[in-house]
């Protein structure tokens, strides 16, 4: 039987226990199944990432893969965590609090546009791993300056991080990008023929939008202004540290 969670998350701690297995060695190991899982994963999305093909990618049985894994949803804990202990994680040394934080949303924006499939996992028990710990640790330390109460300052860190995830979303690439402006041309004038004198608001600020965008949107832009807005937002909570 495999370990529980907590112990599979923790197995390379020297205190880990080891699970007291007896007869051959297995063929595959723990992280050897988090490898092709995470392959799986980047490839096709969490609809790849199933027991039978993960049998089937390490040429073991399904009953042997779950003998390193409860289930697919502890997999997907152990997954995660594997994630964010892999990814770089930069030394804020002399930067200020404002730098730190971007290259904090930077950095999480670049793992989920790496692993997609990480705005999919919704599992508070991945708090309990070594690399989510180890992430948390980091990015609390960015906001040092602030001088922020503990609660606040995770509460800091949840808002940036939300913020992150929502534009990520927005950043997919999406399946008819590009359809717009292909019929623009044709499609532009009969809408302001259908709004006529309707919605003036709308129809000035999405067409100087529109104008300086290049389009009906800019995820992109949007990003940019948001960062620097979520910024603002932290400056205001500020107890004088060094912009």
């Amino acid at each position: 039987m495999p370990l529980p969670l907590i112990d599979l998350l923790w197995r390379d701690h020297p205190d880990a226990p080891t699970g007291g297995r007896r007869g051959p060695r297995a063929r595959v190991t723990t992280g050897s199944v988090l490898d092709a899982a995470l392959r799986l994963a980047d490839a096709d999305g969490l609809a790849g990432v199933t027991v039978r093909h993960l049998a089937a990618d390490l040429g073991v049985s399904t009953m042997s893969v779950y003998t390193h894994v409860n289930s697919r949803d502890d997999l997907l804990v152990l997954m995660v965590d594997a994630a964010h202990l892999r990814m770089e994680r930069i030394p804020h040394g002399r930067a200020g609090w404002r730098s730190r934080v971007r290259r904090v949303a930077e950095a999480n924006l670049a793992l989920i546009q790496q692993h997609p499939w990480l705005l999919d996992v919704v599992d508070d028990r991945s708090a309990l791993g070594p690399g989510t710990i180890a992430k948390y640790d980091h990015e609390l330390e960015a906001l040092e300056a602030l001088g922020l109460e503990d609660t606040d300052r995770d509460a800091a860190l949840t808002f940036v991080l939300d913020f992150v995830r929502a534009s990520a979303r927005a950043l997919r690439p999406q399946p008819r990008a590009g359809e717009m402006a292909e019929h623009w041309p044709e499609w532009g004038p009969r809408l302001a023929t259908y709004l006529g004198d309707d919605h003036p608001l709308a129809r000035r600020v999405g067409a100087a939008a529109g104008e300086a965008l290049g389009g009906p949107g800019s995820p992109s832009h949007a990003w940019d202004f948001g960062l620097t807005r979520v910024l603002d937002g932290l400056d205001a909570l500020s107890s004088g540290g060094r912009p």
